[in-house]
């Protein structure tokens, strides 16, 4: 398994945050590689485009089958942020800054041999920044305020248990294979490489829409732990309309987003709706016996009952049409 290694100092300055280049990527690997339901609409819905776009371009295909092994991405795609909330150019100013020798030696340690085309080519940097624009613009960059929505409600979500439960409670929700071991030791995956030691350094959680946990660093100082967003996918389709016309559109919405355990911090995060305004349709669609709800620590989570889920899976008749 793989660890890093940190002591107080580390744990006391990690911050949580978003990375646009971070989205794009996790966004380049789901249109590449098989994946799970919840992204299956996203994918059908981007992936033609995609594969027209980089059938188009010699040079994308090779740098794409090439950057990215079982195990490893090259790294010049996953350098984290120097800090969070950057927008993707400014985030890309490091790739592009960046010679063909240095694409082709992270490159090389992916794939050997590289392709004839990266060994002759120039320019290499700035084609990969290319692919990470026209994957931004086209699938992530037109749903980025409901994407932003999310990742910070996840970030207000794992902040919070992080104050009622300590590191060793955060980290044993951010993904199957992370946890605190203890004596300063985080299993960040079960890939067989050596103790990283950021000890004294700068470390970034960064919520993504990712199927798995991965490491980033900008050596020799600022190291990442990329991590699956809570919710993922499961909020990205709107309410059937004979459902919204049975509790309006608001309330409609909450019991969708409800499919699994939600909080109210994360409802006002995700909608954008007021708490008053949360609040008072939790309480209406939990007296309707829609919604379930227990406290956990300092929240209180709500999720679709029975009758919940049969109301979301087979919204009403519209009201319009004879039954």
């Amino acid at each position: 398994m793989s660890e890093f290694l940190v002591d107080a100092d580390t744990l006391v300055n990690a911050r949580f945050g978003t990375s646009q280049l971070t989205e794009t990527v996790s966004a380049l690997k789901l249109l590449r590689a098989p994946v799970e339901p919840w992204f299956r609409p996203w994918k059908d819905t981007h992936v033609p485009a995609f594969r027209t776009a980089v059938a188009a371009n010699p040079l994308w295909t090779a740098l794409l089958d090439s950057a990215f092994g079982r195990s490893w991405i090259a790294d010049f795609l996953t350098v984290p942020p120097l800090e969070p909330d950057l927008t993707l150019d400014a985030e890309l100013e490091y790739l592009t800054s960046l010679d063909d020798d240095h694409i082709r030696a992270d490159l090389s340690v992916v794939r050997t041999p590289l392709p004839e085309i990266l060994l002759t080519s120039t320019g290499l940097a700035a084609e990969a920044a290319d692919l990470l624009r026209w994957v931004w613009t086209a699938t992530v960059e037109p749903d980025w305020a409901r994407r932003l929505r999310v990742l910070q409600a996840d970030i207000v979500s794992r902040t919070a248990r992080l104050s009622e439960q300590g590191w060793s409670g955060v980290l044993r929700g951010l993904g199957p294979d992370v946890r605190w071991l203890g004596d300063g030791r985080i299993q960040v995956n079960r890939w067989d490489y050596p103790v990283t030691d950021v000890r004294g350094r700068d470390l970034m959680f960064l919520a993504a829409h990712t199927q798995r946990v991965n490491v980033s660093w900008r050596l020799p100082d600022r190291f990442a732990l990329t991590y699956p967003v809570t919710g993922i996918f499961a909020i990205a389709t709107a309410p059937d309309e004979s459902l919204v016309q049975l509790l309006g559109r608001n309330r409609a919405r909450i019991l969708a987003e409800a499919a699994a355990p939600v909080s109210t911090t994360f409802l006002v995060a995700s909608t954008g709706l007021s708490l008053a305004t949360i609040s008072d349709h939790l309480r209406v669609l939990t007296d309707a016996g829609l919604l379930e709800r227990r406290r956990s620590g300092r929240s209180v989570l709500y999720w679709q009952s029975d009758t919940g889920r049969r109301v979301v899976r087979r919204p009403a008749s519209n009201p319009s049409e004879p039954r």
